[in-house]
């Protein structure tokens, strides 16, 4: 229904309502065809719908605006459309295009109709096509074509994919580098205005860059490694650079803000090196400059042949000098005096080898490592015998007899022959003119409590009883600290031992000039008795050692029976472990309890309860030995560690001879125990010299001191 707001209006419509009805009735008279009425100019409408069909505001629109419309049948839909002003006709079409926008709906020109049909068949149908302005608030079907002038057609149609609806139209045409869009005229307006935003900012001009320094190839590698990633567009970036290597010029164009800051880059890699172009001189801190020339030489022959050149020679300078290969393209001097590397070769392979010297050239951790060898041995024995002699002299006829049990220590003979010589005073004429008496020696009684009885006459029978008892306890306690320091991945060894020389054969040589004349000599070897600790560290990531460890603990030993020599004990130990830094490990230990019993007696007579014992000898012994070996690593990472460390062990020693004797010699009043001088305060290690940088070139300079830093004079005791 549609109301009319002026009343002019009304009476207007009333008259032509009269003329049209006179028209109508003329037409069904002659039965021929009238124009339909055109819409009257200044008239006004104010639409007010609810729950309508389409249909009949598609008719309403047809009565105001003149237009004629073909519905497709598939075009049903219940529209609310209300407005609370008055509209033109004008503005009462747009408003029906947006509604036909919201139901899903296209109003599509087609001559003097106006076809209304689904949004999925617009672009399909022809519209209004290629105009010379597409107005930013209709809701047409419209189809523009774009030119580019700067940026890529086909490089925009993905970015621009998203702004069209699904019922519209966007393509490329790579040729014309043009754009098609087909859309509404409000959207299609929106993105003109996009497009051409951004075809304004490709429209850059293009630098030209001169180098003097750097090679233009070089240089163009380098920034495009660089600004690889940091593109706005698929397949290309904000800035693009181009080498000219017959003017050695670098071609620069694209956005001025990245344009500009690549173009700063670029000016300051066209330095001119600072350290003499392709010689450097590098002088090393902690590495050995002979050993580290011979690794050198893999990574330079490697870079050589990645890039073409020929062999790369390596030599080193020594007292006599060397010559290099002046024809190979890297060459690397090793100087022993200066422990420096003098290397010949390409910008590119300088780098490399300078990189490979700044992880070889450090300074590497050292391990502390303690070890502690505890022996403790505990040795009892018990020997309890007795011996019999019975022997009849003169006129006896009592048979001699002995009883004399092994394990009772010096026989009973003898020692009653040696009392018998001391009794009567025989003496012996060894020397002549000397008359030596006889007597009882120590060697002779033995060791422990010995008891005799007996008698001893001429006429009759001598008898001696003869009672020996030993009870004997020894231990000791042995504590063993070999400590020594070693860098990480390096063997080291301590050694605190005794060689003892040891009788290998013996030998005898007649003299043919002196008849009978016989020299006899012997061979004899020297061996290293003691402890001996070699230990190869090798620090883990983290906190961890590993420790490959060869311990041994020898001391000499008894003389074996049938033996030309002493014999040696020896305790070893071969292993390799892990361990965190500061642990103690127990690497192994020997634990033994020994214990042997003997008796022997006269048959017979030793088996008479009480009586038995006087003819019997018994002994006991019990031997407990313990041995073990505990390890304690210690990293020492940097100076401070190190020098910690020798401060901390110095001082206990220094402490040590203070202490001995109370810092007093005995029976000189006034003299003091001599002790090793305390550290100075503020003796400190001297700084590490500061890291290598880096210059336009690529090459690492890194000159040391002209002299030795001087060393403070070391204190006098």
């Amino acid at each position: 229904m549609i109301h009319k707001s002026i009343h002019s209006y009304s009476s207007r419509r009333f008259a032509a309502v009269l003329t049209l009805s006179g028209l109508l009735l003329s037409a069904a008279l002659s039965a021929a065809p009238q124009p339909k009425p055109q819409p009257q100019e200044g008239a006004t409408i104010t639409p007010n719908y609810k729950d309508a069909d389409l249909s009949q505001i598609i008719q309403a629109v047809g009565e105001v605006t003149g237009k004629n419309f073909i519905i497709d049948p598939r075009v049903n839909a219940k529209v609310t459309m209300l407005s609370s002003t008055p509209m033109s006709p004008a503005a009462f079409y747009e408003a029906f295009l947006a509604v036909l926008q919201v139901y899903g709906y296209v109003a599509v020109p087609a001559g003097k109709v106006i076809k209304i049909v689904p949004n999925t068949d617009a672009r399909q149908l022809p519209s209004i096509d290629l105009p010379n302005s597409v107005s930013s608030s209709s809701d047409e079907i419209v189809t523009q074509i774009i030119t580019l002038k700067n940026i890529s057609a086909a490089q925009l149609v993905p970015m621009l994919r998203p702004l069209i609806p699904s019922y519209g139209h966007l393509a490329a045409y790579p040729g014309g580098n043009m754009l098609i869009i087909s859309d509404r005229a409000s959207n299609v307006s929106r993105v003109v205005h996009i497009v051409e935003r951004m075809d304004e900012s490709g429209d850059e001009p293009i630098e030209l860059i001169t180098l003097h320094n750097a090679g233009a190839a070089e240089v163009v590698r380098v920034v495009t490694s660089l600004t690889t990633g940091q593109g706005a567009e698929a397949g290309g970036t904000l800035v693009k650079i181009v080498a000219d290597e017959r003017t050695n010029s670098v071609l620069l164009t694209g956005e001025r803000s990245q344009r500009l800051r690549i173009k700063a880059l670029i000016i300051n890699m066209d330095t001119p090196a600072g350290s003499g172009g392709d010689v450097q001189v590098r002088y090393l801190r902690y590495a050995d400059a002979e050993k580290i020339a011979d690794k050198l030489k893999g990574q330079a022959t490697a870079s050589a042949k990645a890039q073409g050149g020929p062999a790369v020679s390596v030599s080193a300078q020594g007292p006599n000098g060397g010559s290099a290969n002046i024809d190979a393209s890297a060459t690397i001097w090793a100087d022993v005096a200066t422990n420096a590397l003098i290397i010949t070769a390409p910008p590119k392979i300088m780098k490399s080898l300078m990189g490979v010297i700044d992880k070889l050239d450090i300074r590497r951790a050292q391990v502390h490592v303690e070890a502690i060898i505890v022996e403790v041995d505990v040795n009892k024995s018990s020997n309890l015998g007795v011996q019999w002699l019975l022997f009849g002299q003169g006129n006896s006829t009592v048979p001699a007899g002995v009883i004399n049990l092994p394990g009772t220590g010096t026989s009973i003979v003898d020692l009653a022959a040696a009392a018998l010589s001391v009794t009567q005073g025989t003496a012996t004429e060894t020397v002549p003119g000397v008359t030596t008496t006889p007597t009882i020696s120590s060697s002779t009684v033995g060791t422990g409590a010995t008891v005799a009885v007996g008698r001893v006459v001429n006429n009759g029978v001598s008898f001696a009883a003869l009672v020996q008892a030993l009870r004997s306890d020894g231990s000791s306690n042995i504590i063993s600290t070999p400590s020594l320091i070693t860098m990480n991945n390096e063997e080291a060894e301590v050694k605190v031992t005794q060689e003892i020389p040891l009788i290998t054969g013996s030998f005898s040589n007649t003299t043919a000039s002196v008849a009978g004349t016989t020299s006899p000599f012997q061979t004899i070897q020297r061996e290293e008795v003691g402890t001996i600790l070699k230990v190869t560290p090798h620090i883990n990531e983290g906190n961890s050692v590993q420790l490959k460890i060869e311990q041994e603990d020898s001391s000499p030993g008894a003389k074996l029976t049938d033996s030309a020599d002493i014999s040696t004990n020896k305790r070893s130990i071969k292993t390799t472990v892990l361990i965190e830094d500061g642990g103690i490990i127990v690497l192994g230990g020997l634990m033994s309890d020994t214990v042997s019993e003997s008796e022997d007696r006269v048959p017979g007579l030793g088996a008479i309860p009480i009586i038995g014992n006087l003819f019997k000898s018994r002994s006991g012994s019990r031997q407990k030995k313990n041995l073990v070996v505990f390890i304690r690593p210690r990293i020492m990472r940097d100076a401070d560690a190190t020098e910690n460390a020798g401060e901390a062990a110095y001082n206990e020693v220094r402490q040590t001879q203070k202490n001995l004797n109370g810092g007093h010699i005995t029976l000189l009043p006034g003299q003091k125990q001599p002790a090793i001088p305390a550290i100075p305060t503020g003796i400190a290690l001297p700084a590490a010299p500061p890291a290598s940088e880096t210059n336009a070139a690529g090459a690492i300079p890194n000159p040391p001191p002209t002299e030795p830093p001087a060393t403070p004079p070391s204190p006098q005791p």
